[in-house]
């Protein structure tokens, strides 16, 4: 028998988000990495550019500070416009993905960045 594993859906993470059309969301340029990046993903943005990347509390750059979360899986290394979680939501915490060596403590201050945007992390 084989077996399948179900990767992380567009959206999952996803508890409710605001009344009104798309009030949660917004659309945005990300530059994905090489190998993609997964919806969920915990996003800053660089003030100089203004484009999204993965949140980085080691840089200085605007990447620091948390400005979304990735609502749809992206495979294709470069930028691409798509939607973010910006605002106004309630997210599933264990399916988000933090920065890379993202502790206890660094997953606290991340979920209290998302609240001050309105997003809770249950």
């Amino acid at each position: 028998m084989v077996t399948l594993t179900e990767g992380i859906r567009n959206a999952s993470f996803l508890v409710s988000e605001a009344n009104g059309m798309y009030r949660s969301r917004e659309k945005v340029t990300v530059t994905v990495p090489s190998g993609g990046i997964a919806a969920g993903t915990v996003l800053g943005a660089i003030t100089a550019s203004g484009k999204y990347v993965r949140h980085d509390s080691g840089l200085s750059n605007g990447a620091e500070t948390e400005a979304g979360i990735l609502y749809e899986t992206l495979t294709a290394a470069g930028d691409a416009e798509v939607t973010i979680i910006a605002r106004d939501a309630e997210v599933v915490g264990a399916h988000l993905t933090y920065e890379d060596g993202a502790d206890a403590a660094a997953i606290t201050a991340s979920n209290t960045a998302l609240a001050s945007l309105g997003i809770i992390v249950r």
